[in-house]
């Protein structure tokens, strides 16, 4: 096993909700750290790259509204097998195969509500946290540094 990056998004249904966090609990408890977190409202333009793979399918124009619908919470989460972790900690997208215990078998029943994203592959972690993480000065958050007060200097 190898030490990964991935991406995982609390989505506006699970910040609505109320589940961030048990969302990052069950992160932590599972020894995967949390290396950086951002609470974003996606613009269109951002959630239409996001799931740009998407685009042409009938639910796309859905998604991008949901996805806009409400701030997310990004989380850039590492440790040994970080994707593959993850993916399995979440479960599946499809309601009908959900199980017990995962994030998404536990908090949700729908297949667009689905509380959390986190990165399928390598690439698409790479690729998702630099839409979310990366030198984008419209999404970018710069971390208070510790002598720092809220609010600033």
């Amino acid at each position: 096993m190898k030490h990964e990056h991935t991406l995982v998004i609390v989505k506006p249904d699970g910040v609505r909700r109320g589940l961030v966090g048990a969302v990052l609990s069950r992160i932590e408890q599972k020894g995967l750290a949390i290396e950086n977190m951002l609470m974003v409202r996606m613009d269109a333009s951002l959630a239409r790259r996001f799931y740009a793979e998407h685009e042409a399918k009938p639910f796309f124009p859905a998604l991008i509204e949901f996805m806009t619908s409400g701030p997310v919470v990004a989380l850039d989460v590492a440790g040994e097998d970080a994707i593959g972790r993850m993916r399995a900690m979440i479960g599946p997208t499809d309601p009908e195969q959900r199980l017990p215990g995962t994030i998404r078998g536990d908090y949700s029943n729908h297949v667009t509500l689905n509380v959390v994203h986190a990165s399928a592959t390598l690439l698409d972690s790479e690729r998702e946290l630099d839409l979310l993480f990366g030198a984008d000065e419209q999404h970018q958050k710069r971390p208070l540094r510790p002598e720092e007060p809220p609010g600033g200097p």
